[in-house]
């Protein structure tokens, strides 16, 4: 069987950013069309039948034995496990990535055991998890679930202006049939999610894997703030309508709003002056916000009040602010049965909640969902500093067949 690490190895040059360092995998990119036929190729290897949904998600299937792969109703009710290869600006080697090796060296894990699985068990790659292309993340799986209205995510548009049903469109999809697929949702029985921990917590606890016991709720906001472009030296300074200025000021209204409520967490990541000419003052100035709290009404409130500090910023400089939402996902609780089947089959596990979203989390409304989370020792992720030890990846994979095991 190959390890994880070494599945990892075998990509490790895909998508690497000579600019920011790390990896930059945007969904439909070459980078990502790279990695999914890496998968396809692997999945290949171990006798799994592929195939791609309308929605653009990955299958790779393992039929129970003498199972007519043609009768699609034979698939229904699996076991269903993987994660994305799609990557953020800059981020880590194992984000996504680690979910999907694993899960490979898992069925290899079972084969070697002799295991015959009594239901169907598919590994699935999920496009577009990060957003970082179109804005939304989970895209794949919100729209497999209807979380998202078919029209919306067509019209969504990456930095270029290229939309997502043309970018479908290029790489072999019907941007016509996007959406909802019921069929496709009978099929997940159970699905479990392995990832790499993005955070601190196993290292606190001393342990190499974790059990997902929630989700907190998160949303990504696109606040507008629109002035007066004009000439950057011969414009006075009191005859200015400057939304970069007005921009500050939101960003650190948002970083003390967010600081005085206990368990929030705030961020501008992303800020886009228009034209962004180094001699002209912005005529708008484009900045998204990603606020999460355990509690979906304090979200609501926080979003309330940043809202209404960004009118008043942008007012005091001559200016207007208008928010609008791109996605919010409520906070999720993992299946309690699925969570104590994975503790019974990891013993020691403990149970982690995580303030990161997940596919795992959007399909949770749909089929029993859960997810492990592999120790990230440096407790950075997001960042080419993500990192994940050899042993602990395999040790991941060995985990996640176990638990496997046990559910077939």
């Amino acid at each position: 069987m190959d390890s994880v690490s070494n599945l990892l190895e075998s990509i490790e040059g895909v998508g690497r950013d000579t600019v920011r360092g790390g990896y930059s995998r945007p969904v439909f990119s070459p980078a990502e069309l790279d990695l999914r036929s890496w998968f396809e190729q692997e999945a290949r290897r171990r006798g799994l039948d592929i195939e791609t949904d309308r929605n653009g998600i990955l299958w790779a299937w393992w039929d129970v034995d003498g199972a007519d792969r043609n009768d699609g109703g034979t698939r229904d009710g699996a076991l269903v496990t993987g994660s994305h290869l799609d990557s953020v600006p800059g981020g880590g080697a194992f984000d996504g990535p680690l979910g999907v090796a694993a899960a490979l060296a898992a069925v290899d894990l079972l084969k070697e055991r002799g295991v015959q699985p009594q239901r169907a068990l598919a590994v699935t790659v999920f496009p577009e998890e990060e957003g970082s292309r179109f804005g939304v993340a989970c895209l794949g799986s919100r729209l497999l679930t209807g979380a998202i209205d078919p029209d919306t995510a067509r019209n969504l548009k990456d930095p270029d202006g290229v939309t997502f049903a043309e970018a479908a469109r290029a790489n072999g999809l019907d941007p016509a049939h996007l959406g909802r697929d019921d069929e496709a949702l009978r099929r997940i029985g159970d699905f479990v999610e392995l990832h790499v921990e993005q955070g601190r917590g196993l290292i606190d606890l001393d342990s190499a894997i974790a059990v997902g016991t929630s989700i907190i709720g998160h949303g990504r906001w696109k606040l507008t703030i629109s002035g007066q472009g004009n000439h950057a030296g011969t414009t006075l300074m009191e005859d200015r309508a400057d939304p970069m200025v007005a921009a500050a000021q939101v960003i650190l209204a948002i970083r003390k709003t967010a600081a005085a409520t206990p368990e929030a967490r705030a961020t501008v990541g992303r800020l886009q002056p228009i034209p962004g000419g180094t001699n002209v003052i912005a005529s708008r100035v484009e900045l998204w916000i990603d606020i999460r709290h355990p509690d979906d009404a304090t979200t609501a409130s926080l979003v309330e009040s940043i809202h209404g500090q960004a009118q008043k910023a942008a007012a005091f400089e001559g200016c207007t602010a208008a928010l609008t939402r791109e996605s919010v996902s409520g906070t999720v609780t993992f299946d309690g049965e699925l969570q104590r089947q994975l503790q019974l089959a990891i013993p020691g596990a403990p149970g982690l909640p995580t303030g990161a979203g997940h596919d795992a989390g959007i399909l949770a409304a749909h089929a029993p969902s859960a997810m492990l989370y592999v120790r990230n020792p440096t407790g950075i992720s997001h960042s080419p500093e993500e990192h994940v030890e050899n042993d602990d990846a395999d040790y991941g994979a060995v985990a996640l067949a176990d638990a496997l095991e046990r559910l077939l």
